[in-house]
């Protein structure tokens, strides 16, 4: 079904843009992309975040149903990898909503609820989910503000427009970790069975804690994705990001283009080696030798303006001349499936690197230095332009190879295939929409495919329609993945499947 144009259309109604400072600093994102394989295993993960880790309880208020309790703590993340995180994020908030009364003392459920993108603060999740959970359900809830967002906002920041690139994967590292430090706490305060949920990004988030808890967690990630590349580079999502800054910060820093690209990988099929460029490779081909021809007559032109400038003229017809020969190789070679899980640097220039026909180009080795200055001698063109928007689906190649950077990075830190299965994938219910334009799923791994025992359950409907129409549905399926924990351990009591575990 076609993505729904309500989406488009909502998308197109904010005005700021994503990433207005580009990608963050190199020293963080390599710290970031170390950290990653640390906090994408289990085994390793678990360790980062003591059992007794300090939990400070500020506020303690009751109701006549209810009682509503206030905390925070400081983020692990910022012991681990001290100056990444923002100081005004470095502390995390969040409310735990619970019953005065339980139905059965020895089940306490209570679910963690993570926000989606632009949901600051509690009250929507509060009076939409936890207090809807309490009524029909005896559920309770904890509200976890997430940093950049609400009380853990920059205050340079507009809304929830993120600096940099590198501030999803910073909210991804604190989320998870910080989940680790709620379940803990639950644990010692008699809580269980215990789960984790959330809208859109919140689902994804989620996904990524649940990750990391060795012990049976009911998830319902809700109208969330696989991986956060197709979300930043194909769906509308990308309408929002400020494409001029990140790549003329790409190409302008050559740490980005050599030193972290070797650290990224991307892994779904629908990118590699940039396969919405394969499979229009002959369209793609011909628009790149019209913008070649076009950079020879204005180059050319230009020269001949100026007889001074023979030498310059010469240089630059056979400049052209030499792309028009990598171009014809370019199209007598075909690119195929053994570029899966490669670095990005070597998915680049795999293809090319020690073909004879290319080396006849220039002295050196076809590699990737030799790509960049063929894009460096085209570039001006594009550059004349630099203020229009850019559109993602009729990019130039040398545009395309920085969305392709923008691709690997997602998919190094938040693709669901790098992180460890979840203890229990039955006490998984995911919920999806089949005309979202924010999550395509069009060559993304599907969540069936990366954790076997999930389930999937489809909405006809858009990403927006969803949110505003169905809550009381993905509320539905936080109560059904709770009682069905409750069923698959029914012959032990909670404490005492905690206690085996351990």
């Amino acid at each position: 079904m076609p993505p729904s144009k309500l989406d488009s259309l909502y998308r197109r109604m904010l005005i700021t843009k994503f990433f207005e400072k580009g990608w963050g600093k190199p020293e963080n994102l390599h710290r970031v992309f170390q950290f990653r394989k640390i906090i994408s295993c289990r085994e390793t993960c678990f360790k980062l975040v003591p059992r007794d880790y300090p939990v400070e309880i500020t506020k303690k208020k009751k109701y006549s149903d209810s009682t509503l309790i206030e905390g925070n703590f400081t983020t692990p993340l910022e012991l681990h990898l001290p100056g990444v995180v923002p100081e005004a994020a470095q502390k995390a908030y969040f409310q735990l909503l619970i019953p005065n009364k339980w139905i059965n003392e020895d089940h306490k459920p209570i679910c963690i609820h993570l926000a989606g993108t632009g949901d600051h603060f509690f009250w929507r999740r509060r009076n939409f989910i936890a207090k809807p959970l309490l009524k029909d359900a005896n559920i309770g809830s904890i509200i976890l503000e997430n940093p950049f967002y609400g009380l853990r906002k920059p205050d340079d920041q507009i809304r929830s427009n993120l600096h940099n690139v590198s501030d999803i994967f910073v909210m991804g590292g604190c989320l998870i970790l910080e989940c680790l430090v709620l379940l803990h706490w639950c644990e010692r305060n008699g809580f269980g069975p215990l789960g984790v949920t959330g809208l859109s990004m919140g689902g994804h988030m989620a996904s990524l804690a649940a990750t990391n808890w060795p012990k049976p967690l009911v998830l319902v990630p809700c109208l969330s994705w696989s991986t956060a590349s197709a979300v930043f580079t194909t769906g509308v999502m990308s309408q929002s990001i400020n494409w001029d800054m990140l790549e003329t910060q790409y190409y302008s820093d050559g740490q980005y283009r050599e030193r972290l690209s070797k650290m990224v990988t991307i892994i779904d099929d629908a990118f590699a080696a940039g396969q919405k460029f394969i499979q229009n490779f002959n369209q793609s081909l011909h628009e790149l030798k019209e913008d070649i021809d076009d950079t020879r007559k204005i180059q050319t032109q230009q020269c001949e303006t100026d007889g001074n400038n023979y030498r310059t003229q010469k240089k630059s017809v056979e400049n052209a001349n030499n792309s028009i020969f990598l171009l014809k190789s370019l199209e007598n070679k075909s690119l195929n499936s053994s570029n899966m899980q490669l670095p990005l640097k070597e998915i680049l220039s795999k293809n090319i690197a020690n073909d004879s026909e290319l080396s006849m180009c220039q002295p050196e080795t076809m590699d990737r230095s030799t790509l960049t200055k063929l894009m460096t001698y085209i570039l001006p063109l594009s550059a004349q332009n630099r203020n229009k928007k850019i559109d993602i689906t009729k990019t130039n190649w040398w545009e395309r190879e920085a969305l392709q950077f923008m691709r690997g990075m997602m998919d190094e830190c938040t693709h669901l295939k790098n992180f460890s299965v979840p203890f229990d994938t039955s006490l998984i219910i995911a919920v999806c929409a089949r005309d979202d334009a924010y999550v395509p799923r069009d060559g993304c791994s599907s969540l069936e495919d990366i954790w076997p025992g999930a389930e999937v359950r489809y909405l006809d409907a858009g990403h927006v329609s969803a949110y505003v129409l169905h809550q009381k549905l993905f509320r539905s399926c936080i109560i059904e993945a709770f009682d069905r924990a409750k069923k698959v351990y029914a012959n032990a009591s909670y404490k005492d499947l905690k206690a085996a575990i351990k």
